[in-house]
């Protein structure tokens, strides 16, 4: 899939696109088939709230699980990514976000790229998210909330909060808030059905609330990154930012759609 000349304008002006229907129904059930043995795995990868019971992030899924492998080569997802960063790319992070019904903690006002660059030495913001949702994400259930054109100002001052959730961040203060939003940026949440899919820009100012609904609201992120802008500092741990920049080559279209049984159970 790649993207047409109007999406590729709006993710340069406003630092976002949203693609409803990036994945069907069938495709989302193979994809949540996997969460209940990947969320109760004992292992480092699978962070948990503050609560210790609800699990807040299950990282470098993709490395362990064979629908999540091929996830993360998907042609929908991987060919406009190697469009907006003008290159192959290779897989910096992954996330599963659970933020579960009324346990799922916020996740504080930041950018990743500048966590990226401080924490993990990535030369510059050729780098991306990609967000798929696997839950509907509608406004009571802590939507992912975003500054609109927040990415031109490059990398913003931040502060390192280590003990407001189960996960240090790089986050941003309330005064640079108020003032990014005061300014004509305004907040946007993108909401929809399971399927949907956006992108976001690396230096883009993002958050989510607490999640105090009925309902689950889980979303599978990759950070792809321009394999010729790989990170040169190795602190974290290497689930949390990865050290394998082999290009990614797309799959088949239909791709989870036939993955063997013995590897999806």
């Amino acid at each position: 899939m790649k993207l047409d000349a109007d999406q590729l304008k709006q993710f340069q002006d406003e630092g976002y696109i949203v693609v409803p229907d990036l994945f069907s129904a069938d495709e989302v059930a193979v994809m949540k088939g996997e969460i209940p043995a990947i969320f109760g795995e004992e292992r480092d990868e699978v962070w948990h709230e503050k609560n210790g019971k609800a699990v807040r992030t299950a990282f470098a899924t993709h490395t362990y699980n064979e629908v999540y492998r091929r996830f993360v080569r998907h042609p929908r997802i991987l060919d406009p990514a190697e469009q907006m960063l003008q290159g192959q790319v290779y897989v910096h992070q992954f996330k599963l976000n659970g933020k579960a019904a009324f346990d799922g903690d916020v996740w504080q006002w930041h950018q990743d790229y500048g966590t990226w660059r401080r924490d993990d030495d990535m030369p510059d913001a050729n780098a991306m998210n990609l967000a798929v949702f696997l839950d509907e994400v509608n406004e009571f259930n802590g939507p992912l909330y975003l500054i609109p054109k927040s990415h031109k100002l490059g990398v913003l001052e931040a502060g390192h909060d280590v003990t407001s959730t189960s996960y240090p961040l790089w986050t941003l203060d309330n005064a640079l808030i108020q003032q990014l939003i005061e300014r004509g940026g305004g907040i946007v949440a993108p909401k929809g059905p399971p399927g949907t899919g956006f992108f976001f820009h690396g230096c883009l100012v993002h958050g989510s609330p607490p999640n105090m609904s009925p309902w689950d609201r889980l979303i599978v992120y990759i950070s792809y990154n321009n394999v010729k802008n790989h990170i040169r500092r190795f602190q974290r741990a290497e689930w949390i930012a990865h050290r394998d920049f082999t290009p990614l080559e797309p799959l088949d279209d239909d791709c989870l759609l036939t993955v063997p049984r013995q590897a999806a159970e």
